[in-house]
């Protein structure tokens, strides 16, 4: 279920670039995903982007300006942490949580890590990952 709230706000942000192409009445919590998939794929042209829909979600990024990162968290409580500011190298990512109290700690990148898509789902799930 939708919950109305700073998760909205969150949406709307995200949305802003497309807000004349969006029937706002026409969104639900039926729809919403149909358009979260949809500005990902618009944000893969323009570069990063956060969506977070839930209660007290937190993502803190430390990137370099070669970082693109698609971080979306439905639910509430989650966390991400990514650190990669101490390269240049160019770097592509994604990270989904979908529940409730997860947590996704990221630090570094490297060939191994470049392009790689972090999908969490359920409740109290812990993810670190140190790419060095």
């Amino acid at each position: 279920m939708f919950k109305p709230g700073w998760g909205a706000f969150t949406l709307f942000a995200a949305a802003c670039l497309q807000a004349q192409q969006i029937d706002w009445d026409k969104i639900s919590s039926d729809t919403v995903l149909n358009l979260l998939v949809k500005q990902q794929t618009e944000q893969q042209v323009f570069g990063s982007s956060v969506i977070q829909l839930g209660d007290h979600n937190n993502a803190e990024l430390s990137v370099n300006a070669r970082t693109n990162i698609v971080v979306q968290q439905f639910g509430d409580y989650n966390s991400l942490y990514f650190i990669n500011s101490f390269t240049d190298k160019e770097t592509k990512t994604a990270a989904t949580a979908q529940g409730n109290n997860n947590i996704i700690d990221i630090t570094g990148s490297n060939s191994v890590s470049d392009g790689m898509q972090i999908s969490v789902k359920g409740d109290n799930k812990t993810i670190f990952m140190r790419n060095y």
